[in-house]
């Protein structure tokens, strides 16, 4: 009797902790006599992958066990690597495809039209190849929402939320988000010396699209004032809080972080570059943009310090470990229950498993009553008791 076999993949942008995952599922499979299968470089492994050659197989499938994934804990990053493919939105077919008959979608913006095929059926001819009879994916919104379509196509998928943006739906807590808010407070720990010694206003940029949960609890760690998607912020107001941060503060100097996306009154983020598989496009500094408009408005000097790629890179922290390893064992005994369409997740400071989010609902967002304190540009600090451990509710 062939053995039981599961499949794992990571997609998205990297985090610390994926490994950890990928090496306790990897381990409990091997107590049960149950195979566990890298997927390589995400949702790629089964758009790219040729059943038929060896050399296709190798690139993108590795079978994995205790010898080959026993330190792999140890270390940031994912041993699968990672990509932004979206199977059902592919913009170029591969080689091996061209002239398959695909479902096609066109779509004009701008002018430019965009033809996209779907690989859905050679993504389910794949797993069927491989003999995948269980699916855990990791990623964020985008990845999961294919995740969630394989579920309604029939396919057995667990989905495990990571992101240092922490705006996943269904949790309070995204693999990657720990990590991520202790790099950036250290970060901006160090450079006080350069900005108080220079005696100039210090602007940090974190990621955060669509929410502001990595900016405002960086914010919250470092007791400095921050500007979030969720809220746009009065931009004389904010100019005038910081000017009297500098001139009360001894060493004369202050600080503030910025969501990639925040925005202020009469301002919108600019993009730039081809989206991506999932419509993103790169979003122009809005640190810098900030910078230009306390030079032109005030003259006083600016530090601008772009945090974004610095907080997912390195090793995971103490508490990035504990949930990514918990929540790649929960994954793995919902697998022995025979689930699918579950997210493990923390709800209430509780883990439990969850649906998987509803993409249509797009990312989950900050609640701007209750942690955003709109007057002062900071995080609320009052009215905590109650609260799970991370300050906030799944959504």
């Amino acid at each position: 009797m062939a053995r039981k076999r599961i499949g794992i993949l990571t997609g998205g942008g990297d985090v610390p902790g994926l490994n950890a995952v990928i090496k306790s599922v990897t381990y409990r499979g091997s107590e049960d006599d149950i195979e566990v299968v890298g997927l390589r470089r995400g949702w790629e492994a089964l758009t790219h992958l040729n059943l038929d050659d060896p050399s296709s197989k190798s690139h993108y499938i590795i079978p994995l066990n205790r010898e080959n994934t026993r330190v792999i804990d140890r270390r940031g990053g994912t041993v699968l690597h990672s990509s932004r493919t979206n199977p059902s939105k592919m913009k170029k077919l591969p080689d091996h495809l061209a002239g398959r008959d695909f479902p096609v979608s066109q779509s004009t913006k701008g002018g430019i039209a965009t033809t996209t095929w779907d690989l859905t059926n050679e993504v389910l001819a794949n797993l069927a190849g491989l003999g995948i009879e269980h699916l855990i994916a990791i990623g964020g919104d985008d990845t999961l929402s294919y995740a969630d379509e394989l579920n309604r196509r029939g396919v057995k998928i667990i989905a495990i939320p990571k992101t240092m943006d922490n705006d996943v739906r269904n949790t309070e807590y995204c693999i990657g988000f720990s990590t991520a808010i202790t790099r950036a407070s250290d970060a901006i720990q160090r450079q006080r010396t350069t900005v108080g010694s220079h005696e100039r206003i210090g602007i940090f940029r974190v990621f955060g699209r669509d929410a502001g949960f990595t900016a405002l609890y960086t914010a919250y760690a470092t007791s400095i004032r921050c500007a979030i998607p969720e809220y746009k912020v009065n931009l004389d107001k904010l100019i005038q809080l910081l000017l009297d941060d500098k001139h009360g503060n001894p060493s004369n100097y202050a600080l503030i972080v910025l969501s990639e996306g925040a925005e202020w009154e009469g301002y919108k983020v600019q993009e730039f570059g081809e989206p991506d598989a999932y419509g993103h496009r790169r979003k122009a500094s809005v640190a810098e943009a900030f910078a230009d408009e306390i030079k032109r408005r005030t003259g006083e000097e600016t530090i601008v310090s772009d945090l974004t790629y610095d907080l997912r890179s390195g090793d995971p922290d103490f508490i990035d470990k504990l949930v990514a390893l918990t929540f790649g064992n929960m994954a793995y005994d919902a697998i022995l229950e025979g689930k699918t369409g579950l997210m493990s997740a923390l709800v209430e400071g509780r883990y439990d498993l969850v649906p998987i989010p509803d993409a249509k609902l797009g990312p989950r967002k900050l609640d701007v009553a209750s942690a955003y304190n709109t007057e002062r540009y900071r995080p609320l600090y009052s009215n905590k008791r109650g609260l799970p451990i991370f300050l906030n509710r799944a959504s």
